[in-house]
């Protein structure tokens, strides 16, 4: 049986300082913990982005919060996800543009409003924990009444 193993936040803000501080803030009122900091691995000149250069902030959550969040943030992306978001290891993401769309979250002119990436890895129990990607897709149909588009060329 395919369950929810964890969930993970971010915002990346490309930049270090005021910025990635307000975004720290909405993680820690999210998820009621404090995030960890994702570094840039490379310089991008034309960015104004310095390998090392603190960039972005993540949460890891787990158990019924997880849930909570998986579903504030599935009900704005009105279940409906893309199959590319989906990959082969059992895991999907997807993101949302503005933070103020979750329930609970209000507006506030001192942090302004950020977007987030949802990555969220499925898992089952027992010795071969490894989910595929149509295990994945068939958790998210059944769990959340999800609907699964395929984009066509």
């Amino acid at each position: 049986m395919v369950t929810l193993k964890k969930l993970s936040i971010n915002i990346c803000v490309g930049e270090s300082g005021d910025r990635l501080t307000r975004a720290s803030k909405i993680l820690e009122e999210l998820t009621k913990q404090k995030p960890s900091t994702g570094h840039a691995h490379h310089s991008i000149r034309s960015f104004g982005i310095h390998r090392n250069e603190e960039i972005s902030v993540f949460c890891t959550v787990r158990g019924s919060l997880a849930n909570d969040l998986l579903e504030r943030a599935l009900r704005i992306k009105e279940y409906r996800l893309s199959s590319k978001c989906f990959t082969d290891q059992g895991t999907f993401c997807f993101g949302i543009d503005e933070h103020i769309d979750l329930d609970g979250m209000k507006y506030d002119p001192n942090i302004g409003i950020f977007g987030m990436n949802f990555v969220v890895i499925c898992g089952k129990s027992g010795i071969d924990n490894r989910v595929t990607k149509k295990e994945a897709i068939l958790w998210f149909q059944n769990t959340f009444n999800g609907i699964v588009t395929t984009i066509e060329k």
